[in-house]
């Protein structure tokens, strides 16, 4: 059976359909990690450790050694993704209640989840789109898009925003995991590649703990919600990317338009925020659902609008070992 390939064929398919599948288990048998307790417990219920752990390998696989040109490509268009959402959660914190909206078409919308769904680019997608429709050093840049994975982010812009207060040990406790893999993965190049293996394997590990999370009928309450937040994020986030690509990344903004969508990791990050701090636990639930279902929207979308965009303004450029190493990165859904 092609269990593994079929799951592929789908966006962000090795995270959502065990995250899925998770969901399903927690809106029909809601108790049952408890019923059972011991392993089987904290594989439904262990987000936590299982995060902790995948970030560190995540950490561990990134080597900054890289051309000026890459890291100017990345750096640019990391930070504009960043600035972009902090700006939204400024213009959202005005007018979404602190709870969320409660009622009506936007019902379940957060700030939280916008600032989720906008905050992080899928690098493995960028990659393999830039592999396609770029140069060899635009489809590079996705190395530095693996720093944006984790809460930590999110955290700064919900809390420079004036939405939260975290304690300045909080912050640290988001990063350090991250961070002793990557002192680790760039002090021994035989650890990296250890640890680095490990981070496709984890993937439906964590997306199926962050299902139990999730109950289906808020997924189906959502689903509208969630299709228009996609679209949102790709446009908000990628006219800016567009045209800090341009004036200054170096490019035709094509690689703007590659780094527009929403990171699977994402998903994780309503409810770590939540855990660390309690004010957002109210909105957790809605905000995993809404990004969950960004990040589809986006896979789906972004390569259709990446091509049409290339077509128009560069030519198709080829590289097989990036195309392998895209793919592979592709698995990590950040």
């Amino acid at each position: 059976m092609k269990i593994k390939a079929t799951m592929e064929k789908m966006p962000g398919g090795m995270m959502l359909i065990p995250l899925l599948l998770c969901a399903l288990l927690n809106t029909c048998a809601p108790d049952a990690g408890n019923y059972f307790g011991s392993f089987t417990k904290g594989m439904i219920s262990g987000t936590v450790p299982i995060l902790a752990v995948w970030f560190f390998c995540i950490g561990a696989s990134i080597d900054l050694r890289a051309t000026g040109t890459v890291l100017r490509k990345s750096g640019t268009l990391v930070l504009t993704k960043i600035l972009t959402a902090w700006v939204v959660a400024m213009i959202a914190a005005a007018f979404i209640p602190e709870h969320g909206v409660e009622a009506g078409l936007f019902a379940g919308l957060s700030t939280l989840a916008i600032v989720s769904a906008m905050d992080m680019t899928n690098g493995g997608l960028y990659a393999s789109l830039m592999n396609q429709y770029g140069s060899k050093e635009e489809a590079g840049a996705f190395v530095l898009m693996s720093l944006e994975s984790g809460p930590l982010m999110t955290m700064v812009i919900l809390g420079s925003a004036g939405l939260a207060t975290f304690e300045p040990h909080h912050f640290v406790g988001a990063v350090l995991p991250f961070l002793v893999g990557f002192a680790l993965g760039n002090l021994d190049h035989d650890l990296r590649e250890f640890f680095g293996k490990a981070t496709s394997t984890l993937i439906p590990f964590f997306g199926f703990a962050l299902g139990n999370t999730i109950n289906l009928g808020v997924i189906l309450d959502t689903g509208l919600l969630g299709i228009m937040l996609g679209v949102g994020v790709i446009i908000i986030t990628g006219i800016p990317l567009i045209f800090a690509d341009r004036l200054i990344g170096g490019g035709n903004g094509t690689a703007g338009i590659a780094a527009s969508s929403a990171a699977g990791a994402a998903v994780a990050n309503p409810v770590i925020i939540a855990q660390i701090n309690p004010a957002f636990a109210p909105v957790a639930a809605s905000a995993t659902a809404l990004v969950a279902t960004s990040v589809i929207v986006t896979a789906i979308l972004v390569p259709i609008i990446t091509a049409l965009y290339a077509r128009r303004f560069s030519k198709t450029k080829q590289d097989p070992a990036l195309q392998a190493a895209a793919k592979n990165s592709a698995l990590t859904g950040h």
